[in-house]
């Protein structure tokens, strides 16, 4: 199961900076104005092979009114979801009754904690940490988010229990990968994912009421069907946090997003009737971000207007324009209509992410796609990509390797992305591609002269320094 890490402190002690150093994103707002965070975010990120969940919250002082106050309490219930919690603080500006308060809540949380001196950039890091010893909960840690000094070194100690021996990674994905395909049916509360999960299983197996958040937690179902094994995710419903009032509810997000990265395919629940909401797109990005395969099911299709269907359409087009790879379908998980044909597109985005490339043929597919269209030039240098192959599946990973990689403009990579989609037919996963310089082979290394050449050298040097001499000489003459 994923760990979860929870950022909690004071506002603007740089839980937001930190927040999207470990995601590799720049999805939490940044800018030097406290309580800028207004909502828990949630974000992936990935050490090694190991991946995790980091919870964004909004700072805590105590003297919280109004809305604030009920954003510090969401904020001091994240430490209840989270397996570890990085307690941030402010390097620059010492130690807050703030900080002793939040200091005191972990203590009585019993949680495994990290204290985190952020913003420790062009200053003493002992003098910065001073202050925080007194704090009584471990030994400080120094660290500056913005420019990531110190955040590898604390992730490579935070994460040391969760890393696995690749050898032990490849045994438990042998064991969980029996010819099943798990399907996680996700969305927002009361869209009919329970209802959709019966359908499909033929039997009422989950609790099914006209109420939102009746699931409270992921649940596996092992079914078979035309002799092929699936299990069966039905995941509790993810509202907008500002919603959320039951512990377990909270409980719940985290389940959720776990089920999301354990599934080979997710099923995106949206009520047509609804339309697509800015917390079904959430959920749909980190379903990417996951590089899970997807399958969108709009559901309660039945009894709209062809007035309505139309509006929902064209919302679907602009507003889903960035999860095109996805089958979409129209149905009603009520009545049943249209369900079965889920099967089809969910065998279509499996075999897409599990699919297996040979070298060859990958690396025949890039020239020819390079051949069409070549990389542009950087500094008077051709980028030259040399060869392809697969690192992965689940999504579905091409390398390239080659020169000047690094410098490779993100429309050339979307170009050969396009192109690879299009004749290696991926439909249903997004598709990754990692691209790598190779090292040079004549870095570091003396260019030796011959006899001949250093002459050669010495010719061009004295047919320069003469050229400037004549140069000068007319210069004067005018």
């Amino acid at each position: 199961m994923l760990p979860v890490i929870a950022l909690v402190g004071r506002p603007n002690v740089g839980k937001s900076t930190l927040f999207n150093r470990l995601t590799r994103s720049r999805d939490a707002l940044v800018a030097d104005l406290p309580g800028l965070t207004r909502d828990r975010k949630y974000g992936e990120g990935r050490m090694d092979e190991q991946a995790y969940i980091v919870i964004d919250t909004g700072g805590i002082t105590g003297e919280e009114i109004g809305i604030d106050r009920a954003m510090a309490q969401q904020s001091l219930m994240a430490i209840e979801e989270a397996d570890i919690i990085f307690f941030i603080v402010d390097g620059r500006a010492g130690l807050n009754p703030a900080d002793e308060m939040i200091a005191d809540h972990l203590r009585r949380s019993g949680k495994h904690h990290y204290l985190v001196v952020n913003k420790t950039d062009g200053i003493d890091p002992d003098t910065a940490m001073a202050d925080f010893y007194g704090l009584g909960i471990g030994m400080p840690i120094p660290i500056a988010a913005s420019h990531g000094r110190g955040v590898l070194s604390l992730m490579e100690e935070v994460m040391a229990p969760y890393l696995q021996p690749l050898e032990e990674l490849e045994a438990e994905e042998r064991a969980r990968n029996d010819g099943s395909i798990r399907i996680a049916v996700i969305g927002r509360p009361n869209v009919g994912k329970s209802t959709l999960v019966n359908r499909m299983l033929g039997e009422d197996r989950v609790v099914v009421f006209d109420e939102a958040g009746t699931t409270r937690d992921s649940i596996y179902i092992p079914y078979e069907r035309d002799d092929q094994k699936y299990t069966l995710i039905d995941t509790a419903g993810v509202r907008r946090r500002k919603h959320i009032t039951e512990v377990v509810e909270k409980f719940s997000i985290v389940k959720t997003l776990q089920a999301i990265r354990d599934a080979n395919v997710v099923i995106m629940v949206i009520d047509a009737r609804e339309g697509v909401t800015e917390q079904d797109l959430h959920l749909l990005g980190f379903v990417i971000d996951a590089g899970r395969a997807m399958v969108v099911a709009l559901n309660k299709w039945d009894g709209m207007s062809a007035e309505q269907k139309d509006k929902v359409r064209e919302q679907i087009r602009r507003r889903l324009e960035f999860a095109a790879f996805a089958r979409m379908h129209f149905i009603s998980a009520l009545h049943g209509t249209a369900v079965g044909d889920l099967y089809g597109s969910v065998h279509e985005a499996y075999d897409a992410a599990m699919a297996k490339w040979s070298t060859n043929k990958l690396t025949r597919l890039l020239e020819d796609v390079v051949a069409d269209h070549q990389p542009p030039s950087n500094n008077n240098h051709r980028i030259k990509l040399r060869y392809a192959h697969q690192g992965g599946s689940n999504p579905p990973i091409i390398v390239v390797h080659g020169n000047q990689t690094n410098a490779l403009p993100n429309s050339y990579k979307r170009y050969l992305e396009n192109r690879f989609i299009k004749v290696l037919k991926i439909r249903g996963t997004p598709i990754r591609f990692e691209f790598r310089t190779g090292d040079n082979p004549f870095a570091g290394k003396r260019n030796i002269l011959t006899a001949r050449q250093k002459l050669k050298k010495q010719r061009n040097l004295d047919h320069i320094k003469d050229m400037k001499k004549r140069a000068v000489k007319r210069a004067r003459n005018k």
